[in-house]
This record gives structure tokens, C-alpha cells and sequence, in this order.
């Protein structure tokens, strides 16, 4: 079985300015993302996956590869369906996992885990998620719990908030899907792979690459 690894990195981004390139613990964010793949030992390849030369410069730094996207799939209209789409097309292999560099409290163990789940070969999709057991609402409504009773929050099935983190897929069911004409990110078999909460904690703003900065020695490297 051949599982590779798939770091996306565009240069532009709209709420965090060249995000992938922030500083964090003295590095940027996507170095930190190649490290933890590498560490990991589960990958048979790893790629950074970008439009900008920048990225590759990196990736070579770093000993992994270089995949350049086009540019028609780096504007903010792309879509992820898009680009690991295209990636799959020229990369042969078995599942890509797609480690995402603005998740940097994603841990090595989590990694690792993750990786064996997507080994056992029951899902098509194997998306990381955050199970949130609180109440929740959505448009106004109860999710997981009733108007007609207090429910003691351990009693409650929790939510499973989809993160991001790390997702991967079967690499033919994903072109099938796509060449279908159907949403690939949710084609076949999905299965949740819960993470703590701070493996979730996605950056899109200065506020969220601060609160990672002040939590990241607390996690597990």
C-alpha cells in the first residue's frame, strides 16, 4: 500500500497574510508541517503542493518534493475539489493524506494514528474531526439535544465538527468522483477520525496563530 503525503500552500491568502510563511517557534508554519511528516516515518512520499516558487525552495531545504500547481488552481477561487484533483492525476499511490501546515497543534502520535486508521481500507474519505459534547444549535434549532429536557452534558452525543487537520482519501475513488461530476471530498465510505482539540485548532488569523504560539508547548510533539 502506498500513502502519500500532500502539504497544500498557496502563497495568497486573504485573512493572514502569507500565512504558510508565518513565523512559528522560529520557523514557518509549513516547515512545521513537513517535519511532522517526515517524523512520522508512515509516508512513502511527501509533497508540498503550491503555484509559488517560494514553496519549493522550501521543499527542497527540507529534502521532500516539490508539486507546482497551476496557477488557474491558486486563486480564490479554486477549490480544493480542484487542485488535489490535479494532484492525484499525476501522482500514483494508494490514499493521499492531505496535512494541513495551518494545523501546527496536529501532533506526530496523531499523525501516526490517523495514518493506521486510513490503513485498515474501510473509508473512501477519513476526515478528522473535533467531537464537541455540549449543546449545539443550528439556524436556531437543537443538533443533539431537546427543548423538553436538560440533559447533563456527558450524557449528550456529541457533534463531530469536521477540522480539517488532516483528511485523506482512496485516490480512485476520488477521480472517480470527481470525473463523475460529484463532490469527491465526500465520495464513497466516510469515516470521522476524532482529535483532540487542539490537534483541530485551525489558523486563519493573527488571533488564531497567537493562541497556537501560547498553547503549542502544551500539546504533544
Amino acid at each position: 500500500m502506498k500513502i502519500i503525503a500532500m502539504i497544500p500552500a498557496r502563497l495568497g491568502s486573504q485573512r493572514l497574510k502569507h500565512k504558510n510563511l508565518q513565523p512559528f517557534k522560529g520557523v514557518p508554519l509549513i516547515v512545521h508541517a513537513i517535519r511532522k511528516a517526515k517524523i512520522s516515518g508512515v509516508f512513502d512520499e511527501i509533497w508540498v503542493n503550491s503555484e509559488a516558487e517560494v514553496f519549493a525552495d522550501i521543499a527542497e531545504q527540507e529534502g521532500v518534493n516539490f508539486h507546482k500547481r497551476p496557477k488557474e488552481l491558486a486563486d480564490n477561487n479554486a477549490t480544493s475539489e480542484d487542485f488535489v484533483y490535479q494532484f492525484l492525476k499525476e501522482h500514483q499511490c494508494d490514499y493521499v493524506v492531505q496535512l494541513h501546515s495551518i494545523a501546527p497543534l496536529l501532533s506526530v502520535v496523531d499523525t501516526q494514528n490517523f495514518v493506521s486508521e486510513l490503513e485498515k481500507g474501510s473509508a473512501d474519505a477519513l476526515l478528522s474531526v473535533d467531537n464537541v459534547q455540549i449543546e449545539c444549535a443550528y439556524e436556531n434549532s437543537p443538533v443533539n439535544f431537546s427543548y423538553d429536557a436538560k440533559t447533563n452534558s456527558q450524557d449528550l452525543k456529541p457533534v463531530q465538527r469536521i477540522t480539517w487537520s488532516i483528511t485523506g482519501w482512496k485516490r480512485n475513488s476520488y477521480i472517480e468522483a470527481y470525473d463523475s461530476k460529484k463532490c469527491a471530498t465526500y465520495s464513497g465510505n466516510v469515516a470521522y477520525f476524532p482529535i483532540d482539540r487542539l490537534a483541530g485548532h485551525i489558523i486563519k488569523t493573527q488571533e488564531d496563530l497567537d493562541i497556537a504560539e501560547a498553547l503549542y508547548d502544551l500539546t504533544v510533539k
